[in-house]
């Protein structure tokens, strides 16, 4: 089974408290939520990983064999029932050792020469072993970067720095609030060389124009009474420009009017983009007393 660090699921700490685990818990659930996500192909799965992150994280039983286990955490019983059967067989021995057996600092005996012990536990004591070496050699490093709504709506090359090293990457359109790519090779340095991946979340500024849901964008635009009225035309920007948007006649006002494929880039599709949803509010005219005159017969014609 491939490592799942569910603490990067997350976005905490390894040393996060059971206050911390919840409150991200509670914000990536709402944030990625399926309901919420019905066009991203991967919400599900997203979402799927971060109740399996919580499940595990938020019970203090789970979480500290998960420390100590990593992805054999559900085997940690069978792993320490074996590591107690082997104690005992070595001090049965008078603390001796004998033939392959060690001190358990430094077992190196195998499975067969070690008295019927299962593969799974040397693999599994293997498999610790090369990860903990590995974690020696290099480690993975979190870095956080703020663009624009408008930035991220447009594929472009980004440079920022960290430890003092200048990188250089290519954002496609569509990145989200949240959003994690993995630079692979490009974290900490390691003793013997070898180089951690670094993460990068972006923080996606907001706009003063345009609201982000998904991949729609919302804004409000005005239409004074007459055009409510009777119908016409508004002018409504849009990431591209301004575009002229057709009014009803008797449209009310906040009413809620949908340009599709104006709104924001979906990730890594080109071509495709979400909807702008504008809420229509009225402006108040400022009447003469002429105008005031014909609206007070127009509304005698009413009643």
């Amino acid at each position: 089974m491939a490592f799942i660090d569910y603490y990067k699921v997350l976005g905490v700490a390894p040393d996060a408290s059971e206050a911390d685990i919840r409150k991200a818990y509670r914000k990536l659930a709402k944030k990625y939520h399926p309901d919420i996500n019905k066009e991203d192909p991967q919400a599900q799965e997203r979402f799927q990983a971060i109740n399996e992150a919580n499940e595990v994280l938020s019970n203090p039983e789970k979480r500290k064999k998960y420390d100590e286990y990593g992805e054999h955490w559900k085997h940690a019983d069978e792993y320490e029932a074996q590591r107690r059967e082997y104690e005992a067989r070595n001090n049965s021995y008078g603390g001796f050792n004998y033939g392959n057996y060690n001190s358990w600092g430094d077992f190196s005996g195998s499975a067969s020469n070690a008295g019927g012990f299962s593969d799974f536990f040397e693999q599994l004591f293997g498999s610790m072993s090369g990860r903990q070496a590995a974690r020696q050699r290099a480690q993975d490093q979190q870095a956080t970067l703020a663009i624009s709504l408008r930035e991220a709506a447009t594929t472009h090359k980004q440079t920022f720095s960290i430890n003092g090293e200048k990188i250089r990457i290519t954002l496609p359109a569509g990145i989200s609030d949240g959003q994690q790519i993995c630079l692979r090779g490009r974290g900490a340095k390691g003793a013997d060389g070898t180089r951690g991946d670094l993460y990068i979340t972006f923080n996606i500024e907001p706009d003063t124009v345009f609201e982000r849901r998904g991949n729609d964008l919302l804004l409000t635009a005005t239409a004074d009474i007459y055009t409510l009225l009777l119908g016409g035309e508004v002018t409504v920007p849009t990431l591209n420009g301004e575009v002229r948007m057709n009014i009803k006649a008797g449209t009310a006002p906040d009413s809620k009017l949908r340009l599709k494929g104006k709104g924001f880039p979906i990730y890594k599709k080109e071509g495709e983009a979400g909807d702008l949803i504008v809420t229509i509010k009225m402006a108040m005219p400022t009447l003469n007393e002429q105008q005031k005159e014909l609206l007070k017969k127009m509304k005698s014609l009413a009643q």
